[in-house]
């Protein structure tokens, strides 16, 4: 007699390729717009649920994700003294960076590790990335500059950072082991990357290539978050080791079935196309059927991608949960 099935066991058969025995997972990965909870709220959503509350609430899986901070609780980007323009900023900021013990509520986690045991959420953990996190410290121009004009700070920042995730994964993983870990980029936007393939083995991909060895060998899925056309990132991705992405934005054109086509074992997150959520069950149908031959392949997780906006109302909402429990099981049929 087959095990039964719960909510761990399908998304990790699911991301390794294979198909549950009975539906894949119905995940939301991203937190809803507050905008969005809000109008729910005016619509019947209890008041004052916190998001795993809301994803049991319309009857999803539940996940729960760690962004680690990257920063003391006193400082945060745009507050004073964060700005870094230069190395002396950085050296004036950074003892308030990458903070030592890694601030996150271990009596929490180690509740939540016990959920996960038995099988009844994913955990995934998520850090700032080789492209977000100079981007955070620096800003967005001067950011893309630096590339140029500021090697060395750049180096110096991203070799802490790597520093740090290992250090972060080492604290989490001494109470529970993430089913997958996310290192959050942001390095495309509608029109392809930000840089270049030669920027990237430059400045990022050493970065990928000391940390992401350490998250393979405790048998953690290492994949990107990254909006925007990320179809011409794969391959630089693949190179250093990355096994996936999300969220995969339709309107940013990206096409879900030709990265299968091209990637047959790339793992992927995400990709229903949020903007048809409040067009009515015909056109949800319809971005479903195009999902189905990704759902049926392996390696895919559907889910949104991105937040879901306000302009979704819950009845909206709760069609699409409908409708993605129905293809979950038929995917698998």
């Amino acid at each position: 007699m087959a095990s039964r099935e719960t909510v761990r066991s399908r998304f990790r058969k699911t991301i390794a390729g294979a198909l549950p025995s009975d539906r894949l997972p119905v995940i939301e990965w991203a937190h809803w717009w507050d905008a969005t909870v809000a109008r729910w709220e005016g619509e019947g959503l209890p008041a004052g649920l916190d998001t795993s509350e809301i994803k049991r609430y319309f009857g999803l899986d539940v996940d729960y994700q760690l962004w680690f901070p990257q920063a003391t609780s006193d400082v945060s980007p745009g507050s004073e003294g964060w700005q870094v323009r230069d190395e002396a900023d950085y050296c004036a900021l950074r003892p308030r960076l990458y903070p030592d013990p890694v601030p996150f509520d271990r009596e929490l986690w180690q509740q939540r590790a016990r959920e996960q045991a038995a099988g009844e959420v994913i955990i995934w953990a998520t850090c700032d990335g080789f492209f977000w996190w100079p981007r955070v410290l620096l800003g967005i121009e001067p950011h893309l500059l630096a590339f140029y004009d500021q090697p060395d700070l750049m180096h110096r920042i991203n070799q802490d950072q790597a520093d740090y995730i290992v250090r972060c994964l080492d604290d989490l993983c001494a109470i529970c082991i993430p089913d997958f870990v996310a290192l959050v980029e942001d390095m495309s936007y509608n029109h392809g990357p930000m840089i270049s393939a030669d920027q990237f083995e430059r400045f990022i991909a050493g970065y990928y290539r000391q940390v992401i060895p350490r998250v393979k060998e405790r048998g953690i899925i290492p994949i990107v978050d990254s909006d925007g056309d990320v179809e011409p990132l794969i391959p630089w991705l693949e190179e250093v080791g990355i096994e996936g992405i999300l969220p995969l934005e339709r309107m940013a054109g990206v096409d879900v079935n030709r990265i299968r086509a091209n990637h047959p074992h790339w793992k992927m997150i995400g990709g229903f196309d949020k903007t048809v959520m409040h067009l009515g069950e015909a056109r949800v149908r319809a971005e479903f059927e195009r999902l189905l031959p990704l759902m049926r392949s392996g390696y895919y997780v559907p889910s949104v991608d991105h937040q879901t906006p306000p302009g979704v109302s819950m009845e909206d909402y709760r069609d699409y949960v409908r409708l993605l429990k129905e293809y979950a099981a038929t995917a698998c049929g």
